[in-house]
């Protein structure tokens, strides 16, 4: 029994399936996360190194060149490039896209780490970073005062980063734009020619206090107290009542020779929002999560932030990935209403009912594509709506054919069943090979290697899911509702 006789003959059953079909694709639509780009792991590991002070020379020869060497005797490295320059240096490493992006990135941490001994002590930063995707920030906020001090900004910026880190769907929240923060300690020397004493005093004290040596305890009766000895300075007091001991004898403080003052080191990056000092705090996102509805979340957290900050400190949101995604819907659904009219302009001289028919199996077509899109996990990314745009020119096409050749059948006299079934078995192997040269030829390009392969995949799956799903609606649905819509 011909599929198309199925279909009609058990009407009830189609009836159903048509029903289903709508619901799906209509929860697919609203379930699949959508983003700006596509989803998908990469095997490229960045190391950045950072030694202050050193030349690129110096930093290519004793960091970047036996890092470079290690890295590539690591399983399935295609290539490692490297970028020397003054007391930074980049190491990025390319593996074999076949393999596990995770498996690469811990292959790579655990080597290199255990070569630290061998690079240079006053190493700064040795950091590992993913190569992904999602690398791009889903908000962007600036942190706006020309009044506010550093400490200030760096606190509330601290406080927003927090907040919105808190959500599970957030990879990571950075600041950019502070500058370092120092303590400085200038010297009275006049106080200190005062007290006949050097300025290496000072220097001593606050080495002596700052340096970590082993702690103990004090046993007194029954109770055992713990004692701390040095460490890290936790606040600027701390060093002011650092003791020094001057030539009479008497103990006098770091404070008393000297001003101690936080401060920020010299700012080599400066940011700025519209003209104005600005700290910027970005989210990124996880791979497979909804861009729309996380922004729509971290709005919310900032909303409560803003409350929080006092009258000379302002949050704006700066950059909103979400505006990108909603254009491009907008994108498809303009085209999607041209599409609609343009087949219904262009079906006018066969009737408006079979117009309706052939409108009917768009929505159909898409809402198929839209049920492999989540099942192969894709996102709803801008590949995906450009996929569906481009196959709108194609999807109507088959279900065209069919209803103008069920048309013919009936104009011969037959019943609106009969006229159904024979017009669509007359021309099914036909609306098989055109679909099928159509598919045939995208379909090699989802398998394309490496990165262009990886990124493109939503665009051609779509575009084949899309085709296929109207070949189907177009030998099932379309007789079906000539069958019942069609003029005898």
């Amino acid at each position: 029994m011909h599929i198309a006789e199925v279909a009609i003959r058990r009407w009830q059953l189609t009836l159903v399936l048509f029903t289903l079909l709508c619901a799906m694709g209509f929860s697919a639509f609203q379930q699949v996360p959508r983003a700006v780009d596509p989803h998908f792991s990469m095997p490229i590991v960045s190391i950045l190194v950072s030694q202050p002070g050193a030349d690129a020379a110096e930093i290519e020869q004793t960091i970047t060149k036996p890092i470079e060497e290690l890295v590539q005797g690591l399983e399935d490295v295609q290539q490692a490039a490297s970028t020397s320059s003054d007391g930074s240096a980049l190491i990025r490493v390319e593996f074999d896209w076949s393999g596990d992006p995770d498996q690469y990135f811990n292959d790579t941490v655990r080597e290199v780490t255990a070569i630290r001994s061998q690079l240079p002590a006053d190493l700064q930063r040795l950091q590992f970073e993913k190569v992904r995707t999602t690398n791009a920030s889903i908000l962007q906020i600036a942190l706006l005062s020309d009044t506010a001090s550093w400490y200030r900004m760096e606190k509330y910026a601290r406080d927003i980063s927090e907040a919105l880190g808190r959500d599970k769907e957030v990879r990571e929240a950075d600041i950019f734009g502070l500058p370092q923060p120092e303590i400085s300690v200038s010297i009275n020397s006049g106080r200190l020619a005062e007290l006949r004493l050097p300025a290496s005093v000072v220097v001593d004290a606050i080495r002596a206090g700052g340096a970590d040596v082993p702690a103990g305890a004090v046993t007194s009766g029954a109770r055992r107290f713990n004692v701390e000895t040095g460490g890290a300075f936790r606040n600027v007091d701390t060093i002011r009542n650092l003791p020094i001991r001057s030539n009479d004898g008497s103990i006098i403080r770091v404070g008393d020779v000297a001003d101690v003052k936080i401060s920020a080191a010299e700012q080599r990056v400066k940011v700025s929002h519209n003209g104005k000092r600005a700290v910027f705090i970005t989210a990124n996102q996880k791979q497979g999560t909804d861009a729309t509805k996380l922004r729509n979340r971290l709005v919310e957290e900032l909303a409560k932030q803003q409350k929080l900050l006092p009258a000379d400190i302002k949050a704006v949101i700066q950059f909103d990935q979400s505006k990108d995604i909603r254009k491009r819907l907008n994108e498809l659904a303009r085209d999607f209403g041209i599409a609609l009219f343009l087949v219904l302009i262009t079906l006018l001289p066969l009737g408006w009912r079979a117009s309706v028919i052939v409108m009917i199996s768009i929505p159909l077509s898409i809402a198929s594509g839209l049920l492999a899109i989540s099942a192969y996990g894709f996102n709803l990314s801008q590949l995906v709506v450009a996929g569906f745009i481009l196959t709108l020119g194609l999807l109507v096409d088959d279900s065209i054919v069919v209803v103008e050749n069920i048309a013919r059948h009936l104009r011969m006299g037959k019943s609106r069943s009969e006229a159904a079934i024979d017009g669509t078995k007359e021309i099914t192997m036909a609306v098989l090979g055109s679909t099928g040269v159509l598919v045939f030829a995208f379909l090699p390009l989802f398998f394309l290697p490496e990165g262009a392969g990886k990124f493109i995949q939503s665009f051609i799956g779509t575009i084949v899911a899309t085709i296929t799903a109207s070949m189907i609606v177009s030998l099932t649905i379309v007789p079906f509702l000539a069958s019942r819509i069609l003029k005898d």
